[in-house]
């Protein structure tokens, strides 16, 4: 009995050595649910591994309003360049399925106030959202012709009136691009390579289309297929219809007739001053898209709450 409780105490004396050997420490038989202390056992968010720190993750992003980059224009489109290599922007504003395409400043700093219409209607759109339908979107380019503009007014972008020559006959030189093209020439409706301006003989192009100007919307409206179309020209004080060598579509006149009532402008079915090849509107007509010419009166105003309300007529026209 003797040897055998030495035994026994030998063991457990080898087993205590043991235990401390592997881990260190003495057992500690005070705590009933031990606490683990090593942090490694349950790893924290930071010292998971990055798969599952991913897994794990709380996307905060759809919770966070993420402040656009422009925050006074809508979101913006480069369509292409100008042969002068200066961009062609367009702004977007809603999100409906339908577009409405509003164009300005086709003959640069010739026209330089469609370019100012095209702005302000950008500015009532940034501050008055609200009015355009859910199912519209409204496009502008207020500027089609930025090497036109830059000649005249030396900026491609918004400007005042006071950057603005006094003379109209200075401003001439800006009609065209920097390949002294006439753009409302280079369109594929009666297209040649000589047109006509008022008593002037201007350049189409090489061909239609030839220009980089041209071609970018061209090659946008295939892709976004606008419902409608408003061009700004100036000046003659009117609404003119369009259409390449068919009838008037009906909704075209639809367009020209309410847009011309409300902003107290004539409408015409076309434009027949002199003639015209290569027009833009036109064009737009043989593809089947409803488009109108919106003339202002002069080459100085912009008469911009007479276009507000022809704006808003087409909006609700359009609205459902």
């Amino acid at each position: 009995m003797k040897h055998f409780l030495i035994g026994v105490f030998i063991l457990v004396l080898i087993g205590l050595a043991g235990f401390y050997f592997i881990t260190g420490r003495a057992p500690d038989y005070t705590q009933e649910n031990p606490v683990v202390t090593d942090d490694t056992a349950y790893p924290t968010e930071e010292t998971q591994p990055p798969a599952a720190q991913e897994a794990n993750a709380t996307d905060t992003t759809t919770t966070e309003t993420v402040a656009p980059a422009e925050t006074t224009r809508g979101a913006e489109s480069v369509l292409g360049t100008s042969a002068g290599g200066n961009t062609i922007t367009a702004y977007h504003y809603g999100n409906g399925a339908e577009e409405l395409l509003f164009v300005g400043g086709i003959h640069g700093g010739y026209s330089w106030n469609t370019a100012l219409v095209a702005y302000e209607l950008m500015d009532y759109l940034d501050e008055n959202p609200a009015v355009i339908p859910e199912n519209l979107t409204v496009t502008v380019i207020p500027v089609l012709n930025p090497d036109g503009l830059k000649k005249i007014i030396g900026t491609t972008h918004r400007f005042a009136l006071s950057d603005v020559p006094t003379q109209q006959e200075a401003t001439i030189p800006g009609r065209f691009n920097d390949n002294t093209v006439d753009l409302n020439r280079n369109f594929d409706c009666d297209w040649r390579r000589e047109g006509t301006w008022q008593n002037r003989t201007v350049s189409g192009g090489s061909a239609a289309f030839s220009e980089p100007e041209t071609a970018a919307l061209r090659d946008y409206v295939a892709v976004h297929e606008p419902r409608a179309v408003v061009a700004y020209y100036s000046a003659a004080g009117g609404v003119f219809a369009s259409n390449c060598h068919d009838d008037v579509l009906l909704e075209t006149r639809t367009l020209t007739n309410l847009y011309a009532n409300a902003a107290g402008y004539t409408a015409y079915e076309e434009f027949d001053f002199y003639e015209i090849t290569g027009d833009m509107v036109n064009w737009f007509a043989k593809q089947g898209v409803p488009a109108i010419s919106v003339l202002l009166t002069t080459h100085q105003d912009v008469e911009w709450s007479q276009n507000q309300k022809g704006i808003m007529a087409l909006l609700n026209h359009y609205k459902k």
